[in-house]
């Protein structure tokens, strides 16, 4: 039988045609979230009729291999709240034991982090982003929709306890709404290893309104730090899209995620695969390439390889916020944000 030869498969790394090199893999594992955050759900989670399953445990394990083989070394768990799964810790430990792979990190709501962050720790997740977007506990549970702001706080010093050396905090910052916690952001990284990033409110399809009155610019929030004596850092080439800030004063750090800014994808260098198995090159785009039917057995991984490096030739120079186009995207909780 002749065996045909299949172009881009292997090692071949993923570079995209504009010469970007992507490290860096954003994992869904889960649509659920139990929080009803008023810029992303607020009606809370509805399941969609008659979809398909989430990935299972085998599935993300030769995703993520596949991922590892053409140079990806960070994974990002994400979700809704990845926590939810039952299997989350299975899911941990299987990525952790593929070759590659550096860094195992964690975005969570916070809902489980108090109980449960000592597991994580020991299975393998070596970093924490904990949304906490308001330090007034009503404040929280207007935008959060649930009244989890004492259990969350207790969960960051828990991790501190179980020895992660820096927690990640998100915060959307909005106007009118928790725009006013900034200075009391800053006051509270003083003395914490805490990086707070500041996310800018990104527009999605059914978010128009609550764009236009609640959107604050990060570049406003990026001039006031420069003048009160932060510096900007170096990125390592796995991070993730934050503009990293630090002052001689402060343990804690200060990031800017700001999609609006000109040359935002510039320095792009992450992909992302949905809990549903669809791979996006961008957050804001296209419907996704879906990669499911070869995630079935160890035997396709280099079909794998070559669709997902196929796929990621036809990724877009940039987004098109900035001129008013969030393309498909709905809400954030579909993709992991």
């Amino acid at each position: 039988m002749q065996t045909i030869p299949i172009k881009n498969v292997g090692a071949a790394q993923l570079v995209d045609s504009f010469q970007r090199e992507y490290y860096y893999l954003r994992l869904s594992i889960t649509d659920v979230c139990n929080f009803r955050c008023n810029y992303c759900l607020p009606d809370g989670y509805q399941p969609e009729p008659n979809k398909p399953s989430f990935l299972t445990l085998d599935e993300i394990r030769r995703l993520v291999s596949s991922f590892a083989v053409m140079g990806t070394e960070k994974v990002r768990i994400t979700g809704g709240e990845p926590t939810l799964r039952k299997d989350f810790l299975p899911i941990v430990e299987s990525i952790r034991g593929i070759d590659g792979i550096k860094q195992i990190a964690l975005t969570t709501n916070g809902f489980r982090l108090l109980k449960d962050v000592a597991a994580w720790k020991q299975v393998g997740v070596t970093s924490i982003n904990v949304s906490v977007d308001s330090l007034d506990a009503r404040m929280f549970q207007r935008i959060t929709g649930v009244d989890k702001f004492d259990d969350i706080m207790r969960g960051i010093d828990r991790a501190f306890e179980c020895g992660y050396q820096k927690v990640k905090v998100n915060s959307v910052l909005m106007k009118d709404l928790n725009d006013k916690d900034f200075s009391g952001f800053l006051a509270w990284i003083k003395n914490k290893p805490i990086q707070m990033r500041f996310i800018e409110l990104m527009q999605t399809g059914e978010m128009n309104s609550f764009f236009q009155k609640h959107h604050l610019s990060g570049q406003i929030l990026e001039q006031k730090l420069l003048q009160d004596g932060w510096q900007l850092q170096i990125k390592n080439r796995s991070d993730g899209p934050a503009k990293v800030f630090r002052h001689p004063d402060y343990m804690g750090e200060i990031g800017l995620i700001m999609p609006y800014e000109k040359n935002f994808c510039a320095s792009c260098n992450r992909l992302r695969v949905s809990a549903k198995g669809k791979l996006h090159l961008c957050l804001f785009g296209e419907e996704g390439i879906d990669l499911r039917d070869l995630l079935q057995s160890d035997e396709q991984q280099m079909l794998l390889q070559s669709r997902i490096f196929s796929a990621l030739q036809g990724k877009r120079e940039h987004h098109y916020l900035h001129v008013g186009d969030s393309g498909v995207r709905n809400h954030l909780a579909s993709i992991g944000g």
